[in-house]
């Protein structure tokens, strides 16, 4: 018997098929939509080389032995309502950072680690300049490589001036970058990452001076290492904004880093923030930590660069080994050997450095060593004695 129902329409049996799942379509082509940019570019994926009992290469601060910092962590996330939102103004932190640094809370901006508050940084601030093709960020070269990467997927063209033979800032070349290439911001390490020195104040001020038509950023991450911060500096130079992070003194799993800055700027850049960007957990746990257990944080940051001091001088101690003054809670280690000959061998013991040799030149013969634990400090020596040995 022959049935009765008309036949479908042409589009109907298209439809069809893509329910069945038998209709097929070319995978469109994503390099049309994405920033050119994104292609010299990889993501950020931390090394993670089996076998390892000694990680000293992230530079993150050795577990804090005062159980207190982490009892007011507790309470302060039981108080928390897990079904609201964040406070959006950050309003509690804003005022507990304001104690600990004399800035103002008008004048903070905080992000989700110095990581986003650099990525909103670029993006308020991206407009290129008169008869400019795009952005321009000045960075000096060792130093963080988030102020390139991030830099390029904004849009931004970097402009990277090598530090002098003593790894401070060229200010002759830095002078000339800014000049010749106008940025719209510059962005100087102080302690640098990787080197751990400060950076000599007479230059800062310098690059300051020659840059006062864009926002000079001195990133302190480790200035609780170093002792001294440029805050007074803000009331004479209205272009420099300090940025802060608790990650580097113990607290890095709570992603709280900031920056200090002009307060009409603060406004504009505040537009680019995501709305509840810092969790309220993360919030509240860092408000707590900074009024009631700063003391505790401080004491170990001390107990921290006393023991840097200590392996500082064991290292001196190996032969063919170099090892820069410090600022920072890690150590800039030139090797007799090729720096990837050792990482290699510094691996094989179940050690795990960041090495340099990628880069090549001057750098090819480097190694980052963070300040760990004393027992695991005591565990890297002795494979570092080995492997320049061997």
């Amino acid at each position: 018997m022959g049935s009765s129902r008309a036949p479908l329409p042409a589009t109907a049996g298209r439809f069809r098929a893509i329910q069945l799942g038998c209709y097929r379509t070319a995978v469109p082509d994503w390099s049309n939509l994405l920033r050119a940019e994104l292609a010299e570019l990889s993501s950020y994926v931390p090394a993670d080389p089996p076998g390892i009992h000694v990680r000293l290469d992230a530079n993150e601060a050795p577990a804090n032995p005062d159980a207190r910092v982490r009892e007011v962590v507790t309470r302060a996330i039981e108080r928390t309502p897990l079904e609201r939102y964040p406070d959006a103004r950050m309003r509690e932190l804003k005022a507990r950072i304001a104690e600990r640094t004399r800035a103002r809370p008008d004048e903070l901006l905080i992000g989700t680690g110095s990581d986003e508050v650099i990525g909103i940084l670029l993006s308020a601030m991206a407009q290129p300049r008169p008869r400019a093709a795009q952005p321009v960020v000045v960075v000096p070269t060792p130093t963080f490589v988030m102020y390139r990467v991030t830099a390029r997927a904004h849009g931004y063209k970097p402009i990277e001036v090598p530090l002098d033979a003593k790894w401070d800032l060229d200010v002759g070349a830095m002078a000339r970058a800014i000049e010749v290439t106008r940025p719209n911001l510059v962005f100087i390490a102080s302690p640098n990452n990787p080197t751990g020195n400060r950076m000599s104040d007479d230059r800062i001020a310098a690059v300051l001076e020659a840059a006062r038509d864009a926002l000079v950023v001195v990133d302190e991450a480790y200035v609780d290492y170093a002792g001294d911060s440029l805050r007074a500096w803000r009331s004479r130079y209205p272009n420099l904004a300090l940025m802060r992070t608790l990650s580097k003194v113990g607290l890095a799993a709570l992603r709280i880093g900031w920056i200090e800055a002009d307060e009409g700027l603060v406004v504009h850049l505040d537009k680019a923030r995501q709305p509840f960007n810092v969790s309220a957990t993360s919030q509240a746990a860092a408000a707590a930590v900074l009024a009631e257990a700063w003391d505790e944080v401080r004491s170990h940051v001390d107990a921290i660069v006393r023991e840097r001091e200590r392996v500082s001088v064991a290292l001196r101690d190996l032969s063919g080994v170099h090892v820069a003054p410090s600022h920072a809670n890690f150590l800039w280690v030139a090797t007799p050997r090729p720096a990837g000959q050792v990482f290699d061998s510094l691996i094989s013991r179940g050690v795990l450095v960041r090495s340099f040799h990628a880069a090549g030149g001057r750098l090819a013969n480097r190694l980052r060593v963070t300040i760990g634990a004393p027992s695991d400090n005591d565990r890297f020596i002795d494979a570092l004695r080995e492997a320049v040995a061997s």
